[in-house]
């Protein structure tokens, strides 16, 4: 039972002298001798192990355990030295078969000697401070097989041998290799790694560098890579089949080293088949390839990505300053995100989707892009376009892939206040001629340019909005109070737009004809007596119409105009045949309008209602129009549109950038005021640093700006310079 004591018992010494037989040692050694000897001549079976454990076990009691010990080694020593004449003796590929064998049979004689002689490996060996029995027959394996003069080298050579025909093709016995492998390692690692391993990876070396020498000069970069990836992927194989784990990061190593480190510049630049050919051309399989041996070197990535982004960057320079590309917006904007899309889909599916790879793309999408100052320009533009016209046969998800599209290149934009300038624009005229595919789109892309911008510029374009909605009240009210007087007159749409709200128009001349002036006037009488305090300007250059025309044979069309257009046409109620001068004379609509107006009705082909003299595609000072009585169309319906959101003319241009430069200003200096109020002292280089930093997710403030803005608010004593320090400014509370 558990609750007894435990008898504790002692194994007391002999009390008296044990007198042994002089030749007792002598004689038990011959009968372990012999039976060392029958156990390595496979007569084992008559062996009585019971008595030969008693007679070692007896041995060591009394004392002989240094004679068994040393009987034990000089045995087992010379029937190593018979085994390694025996394998030494085989011939060819019989040598590494017969070490096998050998082997297997010292094992097996091992662990029979080991059980006889336990008593001795479990007492005398400790207390001695010997080799135990086992580790002393691998030892003595070792010392006279493995390291003999005749066998050492000629086992390395015929290993490495058989490595080099496996490479070469030829079927080899894996399961002998693993065998002679797993002895190098159970004879302790230092001896796999100085009789195998080091000679094995130094070969592998040489080889690997003559074969990457004779694969760079005959194969394109996408074979090179293909055998390299054999390569290395039969080395790993290699090791799981017969070499040590630990063996694999050296090997693969020494194939990364030689077949793609020390060509990995070579194969990128490899003309018609490196890197930029493969990205041109949409390799994703080489290029993936690429990626993934390359990541196994040290700098291999980083040359991939400065390749890359070189590339990306000499395509993206040559397209956005192509005059040619220039010429058509929209083009200009797709091919940009066609280039973005492509690089997308090649990191996504090639590069692992690599983040050090995405900001490469987008660092030179972002350099590249505001090469062009025409950029944010050309994206408004592209989002007009398909706006207006819509996305044919497409879902409203693919609307929204695309309006993020946009969103990413704008966000490229250093200049983003110049696209919100062009936006306004451009929503503008979609609103007032009621040309927007889709409000939920427009909206959606508020939302998302108010997500980037903030809510100071979305308000005023939700304003906008509202003034349609307003305006349609507006006319309803317009006409329940005025029908009587409107029956026989023009029916007129006017949109009231708050001036704040809307882009800054400049008030251009245009002398409406008198029928569409007279109801012109009972609108701001209607609408000025419901609105005290307010002023009407009419913006004639935003307008459209819709008129009917009669031609030859009696042939009537709706022909839908801008307003400028309609004062034209309206002249040939009235005349045949008109000047240009005349023209001018009669509407006084600005020189380029007018031109741009008289090529869309004379030059358009199946819009020309008018023809003119001389026929050529430019509108001149001395050209004759007159009424194009032949003109026929298949629709009743005729739409005639000056060009609509075209890229803006030179002069054009400079106005805009000159708006865009005085909206600056008021940022600029609400920045300083906000930075100075903060820090109370700070000396210039910061303030220009610091207005940086605030500035630049909306425009990338000008450094002679901000010294202008600084020395204006000095001026109006926001700011003081420092008496001392003329670079130091002080804020004034």
């Amino acid at each position: 039972m558990s609750s007894q004591k435990k008898r504790n018992f002692q194994i007391e010494a002999f009390k008296h002298r044990v007198v042994v037989d002089p030749k007792y040692a002598e004689k038990t050694w011959k009968i372990l001798e012999h039976a060392i000897h029958e156990i390595y001549n496979h007569n084992a079976s008559g062996l009585s192990f019971e008595e030969l454990y008693r007679n070692a076990y007896n041995m060591v009691l009394h004392k002989f355990g240094e004679k068994l010990y040393s009987g034990l080694v000089s045995t087992m020593t010379l029937h190593l030295k018979e085994i390694a004449a025996s394998v030494d003796a085989s011939q060819g590929p019989l040598f590494l078969e017969e070490l096998n064998r050998k082997w297997m049979e010292h094992n097996k004689a091992l662990q029979m000697i080991r059980d006889i002689l336990m008593y001795m490996d479990r007492t005398f060996i400790p207390s001695t401070h010997k080799t135990p029995v086992h580790e002393l027959g691998l030892n003595l394996w070792r010392d006279n097989i493995i390291h003999s003069i005749n066998i050492q080298t000629r086992l390395k050579d015929t290993l490495l041998e058989i490595v080099q025909k496996e490479r070469g093709g030829e079927v080899i016995n894996k399961g002998l290799m693993r065998n002679i492998v797993k002895m190098l390692m159970d004879l302790g690692p230092t001896v796999y790694q100085n009789d195998f391993e080091k000679p094995f990876l130094d070969v592998s070396a040489t080889f690997y560098r003559g074969e990457s020498q004779q694969f760079i000069e005959c194969c394109d970069c996408g074979d090179y890579l293909k055998k390299a990836e054999k390569r290395l992927n039969e080395e790993i194989e290699r090791v799981s089949h017969y070499l040590d784990a630990k063996s694999e990061v050296k090997i693969t190593n020494v194939v990364e080293k030689e077949m793609i480190e020390t060509q990995m510049t070579r194969l990128v630049h490899m003309e018609n088949s490196g890197l930029v050919n493969m990205i041109v051309d949409d390799k994703y399989e080489d290029l993936s390839r690429m990626y993934n041996l390359f990541r196994r070197v040290p700098t291999g990535l980083m040359l991939i990505r400065d390749v890359m982004t070189s590339h990306i960057r000499e395509t993206g320079k040559q397209l956005v300053t192509d005059p040619e590309r220039l010429k058509d917006p929209v083009d200009f904007v797709q091919r940009l995100l066609d280039e973005k899309d492509k690089h997308d889909k090649i990191i996504n599916l090639a590069f692992n989707n690599d983040k050090t790879f995405q900001n490469a793309l987008n660092s030179s999408f972002e350099y590249f892009i505001n090469l062009n100052p025409r950029s944010p320009e050309f994206i408004s533009l592209f989002v007009d376009d398909k706006l207006r016209k819509g996305l044919k046969g497409v879902s409203e998800e693919d609307v929204e892939i695309v309006l993020d599209k946009v969103m990413m290149l704008f966000r490229y934009l250093q200049e983003k206040d110049v696209f919100e300038k062009y936006y306004k624009q451009h929503l503008a005229k979609r609103l007032l001629s009621g040309k927007s595919v889709s409000e939920d789109a427009e909206r959606s892309l508020i939302l998302k340019l108010k997500t980037e911008c903030g809510y100071q510029f979305t308000s005023k374009l939700e304003g906008m909005f509202t003034d349609m909605k307003t305006s349609q009240d507006t006319m309803q009210g317009f006409y329940e109070a005025m029908g009587p007087a409107l029956s026989d007159g023009p029916t007129l749409t006017v949109h009231v737009l708050t001036t704040g709200s809307w882009p800054t128009q400049s008030t251009t001349t245009c002398n409406l004809p008198p029928e569409i002036l007279s109801v012109c006037d009972k609108f701001r009488t209607y609408y000025l007596g419901t609105h005290n305090g307010r002023r009407l300007t009419w913006q004639t250059n935003m307008g459209s119409a819709d008129i009917k025309a009669t031609f030859a044979r009696g042939q009537k069309h709706e022909l839908n105009v801008s307003t400028y257009q309609m004062c034209v046409l309206m002249l040939f109620n009235n005349a045949d045949r008109l000047s240009y001068k005349e023209i001018e004379q009669a509407v006084e609509i600005p020189a380029m309008e007018l031109k741009r107006c008289l090529q869309s009705l004379a030059c358009a082909k199946g819009k020309n209602v008018l023809r003119k003299e001389p026929m050529s595609k430019d509108i001149g000072e001395d050209d004759e129009f007159y009424f194009n009585d032949k003109f026929s169309s298949k629709f009743y319906k005729v739409k005639i549109g000056t060009v609509v959101a075209q890229k803006e003319s030179e002069p054009e241009k400079q106005e805009t950038r000159q708006r865009v430069e005085e909206d600056r200003k008021p940022q600029i200096e609400a920045a300083i005021v906000r930075i100075m109020k903060a820090r109370r002292v700070l000396d210039h280089n910061n303030i220009v640093a610091e207005v940086t930093k605030q500035l630049q997710s909306r425009f990338l403030p000008n450094p002679v700006v901000i010294k202008k803005r600084i020395e204006s608010l000095i001026e109006r004593e926001f700011l003081e310079r420092d008496r001392e320090d003329r670079k130091l400014y002080r804020y004034l509370a």
